[in-house]
């Protein structure tokens, strides 16, 4: 098909909807209307809490009919590296799924299904189309993690130059150089970098902007710059004691050993902090042998558990592993021996009570900054991008505001604003759901023995192709849509009779809208009686379809809803990408 006509195809008038009561503005085609908005990130929980607004249900769907290198696609659109968020996402999707509410049973496991569409597709590189023609803008991007690399890639496809300086000896930012190996595979990491160093993206190792090359020559060579350079710069808690041996950051005892296999640390060990890299560092130092006497490796953190930012199971991991997390323990000083580290005081939290733990080495898991010192240029062409704008965040979280800030970069490179959010409604057929997929239990994750866990043996083994199929089964679909056109509706109560939850279509004797369409509020009544219309409530909903089987009059429609990013067309060589 030629441009024109697959513009005519995309582009079609959408058709418009048949009430202004509807929930959508249009019955097909690209609505753009607030409501259509707040439907899909109402009805679509999962996708509004991923910070990179990736296609969830459309991915667990493919998965679900076996069609991995279609699902693995969908998830390269939006989150860049799949494979490797299928390992180390902090899942908030997870926490949002609809299959954890109550009395519905555990949320699906996303991101594991998401490692098991990479797992199981061809080995082939898979590279996006460009959406864009070059431009011939040049962006140099500071910094090869998730970031930069997101902001490199999508860069690139939007038609620009990009290129990479890394610091280090090699590319991935805190994915080789700060998450274990046991965590995330490094094979795994170069085979997703490849794909963006395939679409065209250059990096360039072992340069520091500021030391190796000054930043100002890249503000001279090129026509923006993206700083994505993390946050590298340790936050130390200045207490007595600070400056004894033993006392190190977390990121920089990480880094040693993601590079070197090993590192120089007592017998007993403790960490202090709370999130990812406490537990990455109490992981790694079980591996190196801190393990001989009581308490002597041993995580202490000033708040409670369910304050603790960590990847969902991994603190049962910790207990697996021998390795005791004690809470309301807040650092007051170092103790010295001899002139040596020997421990460190502790208050509890909230009260006066004070107690000392033996230590000769303390890993200090308490948070990084951006390190500003090379920045002193400043224009209005140099950006942000992920934990060197916003601080310490998760992968996930940088990818997201990567993906941002490429939108800030193209508007200012071409004067315009080319790409745009719409929501894409298509009729649909069925869900493909069977009631018998409620019932199905989330699936566990297989993990390495504790005796055979060591620093490069990874410990989560992954789905096998069955227990993969049955977990994306477990999705509810929630971007398909049953409602009840009220004009061919003749209030009988076969939907009311097939229902199987309690809530999921109701009887209500008013549904309320605001001035945009949206519903806001609606009267359920509990006899026919009193009842003025039927309505299916889509947070109840489960999408088996039982209803739309029920209707004697087809006043039940089916609609697939899905958020997508067209070109906002200003010539005819723009073409429609989804999720840039």
């Amino acid at each position: 098909m030629d441009l024109s006509n697959q513009l005519k195809t995309l582009f079609k008038t959408p058709t418009q909807s048949h009430s202004p009561k509807a929930e959508l503005s249009v019955k097909t085609g690209a609505g753009s209307a607030i409501k259509d908005f707040q439907w899909l990130e109402t009805n679509i929980p999962c996708q509004k809490a991923c910070p990179a607004g990736t296609d969830i249900p459309a991915y667990l769907t493919a998965i679900s009919e076996g069609h991995m290198d279609e699902a693995y696609r969908i998830n390269l659109r939006d989150n860049v590296f799949p494979a490797v968020l299928g390992r180390v996402c902090s899942r908030p999707c997870e926490t949002a799924c609809r299959h954890g509410y109550e009395g519905l049973g555990d949320s699906v496991a996303i991101c594991f299904s998401k490692r098991s569409a990479a797992d199981f597709r061809p080995s082939e590189p898979i590279l996006l189309d460009p959406w864009f023609p070059s431009t011939g803008k040049k962006v140099a991007v500071i910094g090869s993690g998730v970031a930069g690399l997101t902001a490199a890639r999508n860069l690139t496809l939007l038609g620009h130059i990009a290129t990479v300086y890394e610091k280090h000896g090699s590319p991935g930012g805190m994915l080789n150089q700060g998450i274990p190996e046991f965590r995330l595979p490094r094979a795994i990491i170069d085979r997703e970098i490849g794909q963006i160093v395939a679409l065209g993206v250059n990096i360039i190792c072992n340069t520091a902007i500021g030391k190796t090359l000054p930043l100002s020559q890249l503000l001279d060579e090129f026509d923006a710059v993206v700083m994505a350079a993390g946050t590298l710069k340790p936050n130390l808690p200045d207490l007595p004691g600070h400056k004894l041996d033993g006392i190190r950051h977390g990121l920089d005892f990480l880094l040693e050993v993601n590079q070197t296999g090993s590192s120089s640390i007592g017998e007993r060990v403790i960490v202090i902090g709370g999130g990812f890299t406490a537990m990455d560092c109490a992981r790694t130092a079980r591996r190196l042998g801190a393990q001989t006497i009581e308490w002597d490796l041993k995580v202490l953190y000033r708040r409670t558990k369910a304050d603790m930012r960590v990847t969902p199971g991994e603190l049962e991991e910790l207990e697996l592993e021998g390795i005791p997390v004690e809470c309301h323990a807040t650092p007051m000083a170092y103790l010295e021996q001899a002139g040596k580290l020997c421990g460190m005081r502790f208050r509890r939290t909230g009260t006066h009570e004070e107690f000392d733990v033996p230590a000769d080495t303390v890993l200090l898991a308490t948070g990084q900054f951006p390190d500003r010192t090379w920045t002193d240029d400043s224009a209005k062409w140099i950006f942000e991008a992920g934990d060197f704008a916003q601080g310490a965040s998760s992968l996930i979280d940088a990818i997201g505001h990567a993906k941002q800030v490429v939108g800030q970069v193209d508007e200012f490179l071409m004067g315009e604003k080319r790409m745009k959010k719409v929501v894409s409604v298509e009729p649909g057929v069925k869900t493909g759901r069977t009631r018998e997929m409620d019932f199905i239990e989330r699936q566990p994750m297989p993990s390495l023995p504790i005796p055979g866990r060591d620093l490069p043996s990874e410990v989560e083994q992954g789905y096998d192709q069955a227990a993969t199929t049955e977990e994306a089964k477990r999705c509810y679909r929630c971007h398909y849509k049953f409602e009840i056109d009220q004009d061919k509706c003749i209030k009988c109560d076969w939907c009311l009779k097939a229902k199987p939850r309690t809530e999921c279509i109701l009887m209500l004797k008013e549904l309320r809208h605001d001035n945009e369409g949206r519903i806001v509020s609606w009267n359920a009544v509990d006899s026919m009686r009193e009842m003025n219309l039927i309505w299916i409530n889509q947070n109840e909903c489960i999408r088996c379809g039982d209803c739309l089987s029920a209707c004697p009059v087809d006043a039940i429609t089916l609609q697939k809803v899905s958020l997508c990013t067209e070109p906002i067309i200003h010539n005819t060589e723009s073409s429609l990408k989804e999720n840039p």
